[in-house]
């Protein structure tokens, strides 16, 4: 599902869901990406849904972080201090835990 979109004002915190269906969601890890107008995708890390576990890429360790609520199969990012540099279009995307290579990203 694709929550609204929010706006906010700087220094507020943004809390974004995503709900997934149709599978099983310990199956798979949850991978966050934003999109800034008119840039490229940038990869913001992503969470071990079985182990509840998120790792963040280096831009993205102080003021993001990754939850989870498995009883109602929704992933959160939730951004604090919000500045105009976090305006951009947030995706989560799943990838799954069994074909996972060692190769890091970005």
């Amino acid at each position: 599902d694709q929550p609204p979109s929010e706006v906010k004002i700087p220094r507020e915190t943004v809390k974004i869901s995503c709900v997934t269906s149709g599978y099983t969601l310990l199956y798979y890890s949850i991978n966050w990406i934003r999109q800034k107008p008119g840039r490229a995708l940038e990869w913001m890390g992503w969470i071990n849904t079985n182990t509840n576990t998120p790792s963040y890429a280096s831009s993205f360790q102080s003021r993001f972080s990754f939850t989870q609520d498995v009883s109602s199969s929704t992933q959160y990012l939730e951004v604090k201090s919000l500045t105009a540099e976090d305006s951009a279009v947030y995706f989560c995307a799943r990838l799954s835990s069994w074909k996972r290579t060692g190769v890091d990203c970005c």
